[in-house]
């Protein structure tokens, strides 16, 4: 107990300092170099988009340059998606959105989920070097509840994981940073977080499709949306249930 109070205080060590710098790094040299094979232009409209309209706007100029330049413009979003997971930045759904608007469901989709799923990895690892202290200081009930519920769930904890992901029980970022503090291995994480992150991208992709005709985020998980999610989430822990009470 002594042991992981200590792990789980600040300030960190010189290494795991010197891995978080190289990791902003590798990401901040990518993106130069995506900028730098673009074409000259004004790139003003270039930010997150934070509301609907920013996206719309990001959208419509980005359209532009997706068929020229598809390449830079694939290898953009996802260093852009996968560095938000990494560092927890909000608005990764308006980059699910801008992904339907931009490339259609099927590409879109794919693109979410291979991004959603690398950022997590992304998260995962670094959590594991320096997110201890965060995770601590930040969610101290939730951890406690997580680690309990994957202590319990040991023999089936791929179906539990698959569960967390599907539906809104969990906040995913929440999951990918605390995953390695409570040893949920990675393999597990992985094929949880790729498979379960499916439903839920293909709702927000195919939203993006009709952008202009979007109001409000409220209106992406309608009552509908949020019960098919938690359905396909009962479903992925149903074989689990049954064995044991076979058992």
């Amino acid at each position: 107990m002594e042991k992981a109070r200590k792990t789980s205080k600040f300030p960190l060590s010189s290494l795991e300092v010197a891995g978080a710098c190289t990791v902003v790094l590798g990401f901040g040299l990518g993106l130069l170099c995506v900028y730098l094979t673009m074409p000259e232009s004004d790139y003003s409209f270039l930010k997150l988009p934070r509301t609907l309209k920013d996206l719309r706007i990001l959208r419509d100029q980005l359209e532009n340059y997706t068929s020229d330049y598809t390449i830079q413009v694939l290898v953009g979003y996802c260093m852009v998606y996968i560095f938000m997971q990494t560092f927890m930045i909000p608005g990764t759904i308006f980059m699910s959105l801008l992904a339907g608007a931009l490339f259609g469901v099927l590409k879109g989709v794919a693109l979410v989920v291979f991004a959603a799923t690398a950022g997590a990895s992304s998260c995962y690892f670094l959590s594991k070097l320096i997110g201890r202290p965060l995770v601590f200081s930040l969610w101290p009930d939730k951890l406690n509840f997580f680690q309990a519920q994957v202590a319990k769930r040991r023999e089936s904890l791929l179906n539990y994981m698959l569960f967390l992901r599907v539906t809104p029980t969990l906040p995913n970022t929440f999951i990918n940073v605390a995953s390695p503090i409570v040893d949920v291995p990675y393999h597990i994480f992985f094929l949880a977080t790729f498979l379960g992150l499916i439903p839920a991208s293909f709702v927000t992709v195919r939203a993006g499709i009709a952008l202009g005709e979007l109001r409000s985020l409220e209106d992406l998980y309608d009552f509908q949306s949020i019960a098919t999610l938690f359905l396909i989430g009962i479903v992925s822990v149903t074989p689990t249930v049954m064995s044991k009470s076979k058992t």
